[in-house]
């Protein structure tokens, strides 16, 4: 959330930010409340110091009637103390409702924009690779490799799951082990988080305050929702922890596998494993120095531009506008891959900034060289959304007798050089 302190002082920016990200809140009844809850709270602590100053006279008088007169007034203080610590929990509860409801407010350079066609494209990287003959769609090719099978998912669970199979399954441990070869190097700590979070914790992180809420799945009878990410457990996992500030940035890399509702795309990419309910994905999430989190920031990029390189495919990099970066992100970028089946760029990868958003939600802190404690910033990025990337790679690779070349990174791993009738060869 915000720091009350920081709206009090700048009610007009935290409104244009929050007109910016087109969410609607009541920030002067916010202002009001806290006001009056302060008054309030002044109130409580004039009522005990009375309340102890009376309990001094009474133990000091030895009159009969004094005593009387000072009970009387102590049993009066008690009776509006409890009035207005009803009030005090009325006025904290409506504060409470209306602070979790202001998104974290977008940077300085993040382009305002009404919807994605306001995005940036910063730059473009790698040629587009060109075919001596018409390129596929990957699931024309998957179906016909026997990679991917969504009719018998289908059969089992519905619409929008996909069985991957044969050598699909080779490639997603292939990128699994590149994408922690690459970042353990880097000093990253391996992860594989809990999927399921706790009602607080996935509010602590900033996704049930919008639209993302409709995009969860939630189990009711456990209180707990499952991750459409592991980023939501890896952030969490420090919640109400304090570090040494030698110890930032703090970065860890989470596999796991991801739920999501897909709410409000009904209609788009329901074909294949583009955009299915289940998937997994290989994440990044730091938690570092408030004054460093710009730079790391575009250090994650950087990392999810190294992984694009290294695999050998064409992207594009997009600064998000700022109704395209969701409820809790200050700046967002987006890597878009070129996918020839489909002839144009797709989002692969997203990198955010937090700011101190979330850490401020779950008490993450980190202890300053003076002694003082401050909120740490946190961020996240994706390495590898397994499914995408296998898309990417079978409409990148493929070749004119059907067959599909592995890149050459991947080579070691999956120890075959392409795919050609649903066997390795």
């Amino acid at each position: 959330m915000l720091d009350i302190k920081f709206i009090r002082e700048n009610p007009k920016k935290v409104k244009e930010g929050c007109q910016k990200k087109q969410v609607k809140v009541n920030i002067d009844r916010l202002l009001e409340v806290d006001r009056k809850r302060r008054e309030v709270l002044r109130a409580l602590e004039n009522m005990k110091a009375q309340k102890n100053k009376a309990t001094i006279e009474i133990s000091g008088t030895k009159k009969e009637n004094e005593k009387r007169k000072i009970i009387m007034k102590m049993k009066e203080l008690d009776k509006k103390s409890d009035r207005l610590t009803k009030t005090t929990k009325e006025l904290d509860k409506e504060f409470n409702k209306l602070i979790l409801q202001i998104p974290n407010l977008p940077q300085e350079d993040v382009p305002v924009g009404k919807d994605e066609r306001d995005n940036k494209i910063l730059k473009e990287v790698g040629e587009i690779p060109e075919f001596d003959f018409e390129p596929r769609d990957y699931m024309e090719i998957a179906e016909r490799l026997d990679l991917i099978d969504v009719k018998r998912a289908a059969k089992i669970s519905g619409s929008r799951f996909g069985f991957l199979r044969n050598e699909a399954v080779l490639i997603e441990v292939s990128l699994i082990n590149l994408a922690l070869d690459s970042l353990t190097e880097e000093g990253f700590v391996p992860i594989i988080p809990s999927v399921m979070l706790k009602s607080e914790v996935t509010r602590g992180m900033g996704y049930l305050e919008q639209a993302d809420k409709e995009d969860a799945y939630y189990l009711p009878k456990d209180d707990l929702y499952l991750v459409g990410t592991s980023e939501q457990s890896m952030g969490a996992m420090h919640a109400d922890e304090i570090f040494q500030e030698k110890e930032l940035p703090k970065r860890y890399v989470g596999f796991s596998t991801c739920f999501r509702r897909e709410a409000g795309a009904y209609g788009r990419d329901t074909r294949g494993i583009l955009r299915v309910h289940q998937f997994d994905k290989v994440e990044m999430f730091s938690f570092c120095h408030p004054n460093k989190s710009r730079d790391e920031h575009h250090f994650l990029l950087s990392m999810e531009e190294k992984l694009m390189r290294l695999l050998g495919i064409p992207y594009r990099v997009v600064q998000m506008c700022t109704t395209d970066i969701a409820f809790p992100q200050a700046a967002k970028f987006d890597i878009e891959a070129w996918m020839p089946g489909q002839g144009k760029y797709r989002e692969t990868h997203s990198t955010s900034t937090c700011t101190d958003f979330q850490a401020r939600r779950l008490n993450i802190r980190y202890k300053k060289k003076d002694g003082g404690l401050d909120f740490v910033h946190t961020l996240n990025g994706t390495a590898f959304a397994i499914g995408r990337m296998l898309i990417t790679i079978i409409e990148n690779y493929q070749q004119k007798d059907g067959t599909v070349k592995i890149p050459d990174v991947l080579q070691k791993y999956t120890k075959f050089k392409q795919i050609s009738r649903g066997s390795a060869s």
